[in-house]
């Protein structure tokens, strides 16, 4: 490494992808997201050598490396393991300073948080294990349907009937789409009620941290624009979305790395 440069890491373990980015002077440098398949510790060495090679720096250049989720304790590296709700919000607030609530619809659970404005956590809370309140139920629609996943956001937006889901639970919801499918719903119709149940989820959990504006809408689903669009309806307030909103945590991980210069 040379210069004055500093260069630091962020690892996020999360329930389906392994990500990882790398900064230098606050400037996001590169960044690495593979699927994880359970197996934590292959997909996080795969991530950093990735994105170590795209920095074209080593390990031991890194000024500073955090690691976060789900799979963290899995990670073969010796660093300091802080929450994913404070990475989160650590990245929210770099990226939107004004960002006083964020929500996190992640692949496992949704997670509702209130931000201060120095980017601290004032209050979160967590859904219940069930795939309503995650990605999981997009997955499991996309499944049904047999609609690509990336697809499901832009058709949602077409639908002029949303059907209405008459339960909360993801078992009984997968056993409703069958049926309203052969009543002849159109797919559109259904995706639309997915999404309005998903945002009636976060609309429970934002109002339980007392819901300030800005609104950040961070992970999986906030790369679906039709959940963004129903979660913004829900909660009556326009939704700020990252550029890569599956990366803000493996970002807030780096932002705190710097803060504090944790060293591999």
């Amino acid at each position: 490494m040379t210069g004055i440069h500093h260069y630091y890491a962020g690892l996020d373990m999360g329930s389906v992808s392994v990500k990882a980015v790398i900064i230098c002077d606050g400037r996001m440098v590169c960044f690495g997201l593979i699927p994880s398949g359970g197996q934590y510790k292959t997909a996080a060495t795969k991530t950093m050598e990735e994105v170590l090679g795209k920095a074209a720096i080593a390990m031991e250049d890194l000024s500073g490396l955090v690691i976060t989720g789900l799979g963290e304790q899995s990670a073969p590296f010796e660093a300091p393991r802080i929450s994913d709700i404070s990475c989160h919000a650590r990245g929210c607030h770099a990226l939107f300073p004004s960002a006083r609530t964020m929500i996190d619809i992640g692949g496992q659970f949704t997670k509702a948080a209130r931000i201060t404005p120095q980017g601290t956590i004032a209050d979160f809370l967590m859904s219940e294990k069930c795939a309503t309140g995650s990605g999981r139920f997009l997955q499991v629609i996309s499944r049904i349907l047999r609609i690509p996943i990336e697809e499901i956001g832009p058709l949602s937006m077409q639908s002029q009937n949303p059907v209405e889901f008459s339960t909360n639970c993801a078992v009984f919801a997968e056993s409703e789409t069958i049926s309203r499918i052969a009543e002849g719903a159109q797919p559109a119709d259904i995706l639309a009620g997915v999404h309005r149940a998903m945002a009636a989820k976060v609309k429970m959990l934002a109002k339980r941290v007392k819901l300030e504006p800005e609104v950040v809408l961070t992970g999986g689903g906030g790369e679906d624009a039709g959940l963004v669009e129903a979660v913004g309806n829900a909660l009556g307030q326009k939704i700020l979305v990252p550029e890569t909103p599956r990366l803000t945590a493996a970002y807030g991980a780096a932002c705190l790395a710097a803060a504090h210069e944790y060293r591999p």
